[in-house]
């Protein structure tokens, strides 16, 4: 199975904060099941402003470690990012500056959690024009679709969205409220991928507590996820 949204390379932004704990989360990864990781880190101007050289540099930082990565390496399939949908976004895109995806035009992108974006259609009709398949990081953990749920996720399905679930959302990790529209988005075929969005030891406990390697096959493939697709 391929993890392309998790925050484990080293010193680069919320997530690991040394190659040792990359290392430790790596491992994490491969005993619940996966032995294939892109590690995707944030780029947002205001607090994680990397750019494709910065990841490059952390990545290589990472596997040049073999000492420390041991048997882990060959679960790095490269890397790609995750990028905010913003006005300096578009600059980015309008300029067709390089922008990291995680196979071939699939990128992938998030929201602000405070705020809607005022101008989502415009987002996806930017990416789109210019060749992009656009995969929306954790759509459940955005609060202001909550209301009216299903019209506001049909929309971006419409929109041309792909969406990718965090695993933890199915769980009470996030809340009551993301657990209940997690669920009932997988229940009704919304999502394509799912990943672990991991950044901490936190994170990894709580994966371990709730799913195992079998639990985790079996949701893949009950629900046709097709994270294979972007190996």
């Amino acid at each position: 199975m391929l993890d392309f949204h998790n925050h484990i390379l080293p010193g680069i932004d919320d997530g690991s904060p040394d190659i040792n704990t990359s290392n430790d989360l790596l491992i994490g990864l491969m005993e619940l099941g996966f032995d294939q990781v892109k590690p995707s880190p944030h780029i947002i101007a205001d607090t994680h402003p990397n750019t494709p050289a910065t990841i490059e540099n952390a990545f290589n930082q990472l596997i040049s470690n073999a000492d420390i990565l041991s048997n882990q390496k060959n679960q790095l399939l490269g890397f790609s990012a995750e990028h905010m949908l913003d006005d300096i976004f578009l600059q980015k895109l309008n300029r067709k500056e390089n922008l990291l995806c995680v196979k071939d035009k699939y990128i992938l992108v998030e929201f602000s959690y405070a705020h809607k974006p005022e101008r989502i259609e415009n987002y996806s009709f930017q990416l789109q024009i210019m060749g992009y398949i656009p995969i929306l990081a954790h759509p459940e953990r955005y609060g202001y679709f909550f209301k009216d749920y299903k019209t506001n996720y049909t929309y971006l399905k419409d929109l041309g969205f792909d969406f990718q679930l965090n695993l933890l959302s199915l769980t009470p990790y996030y809340g009551k409220e993301v657990q209940i529209i997690s669920n009932k988005l997988l229940q009704e075929g919304y999502y394509d991928y799912a990943c672990t969005d991991l950044h901490h030891y936190r994170h990894l406990d709580a994966l371990k507590t709730f799913f195992t390697k079998e639990s985790l096959h079996e949701l893949f493939e009950k629900n046709q996820l097709k994270n294979h697709i972007l190996v």
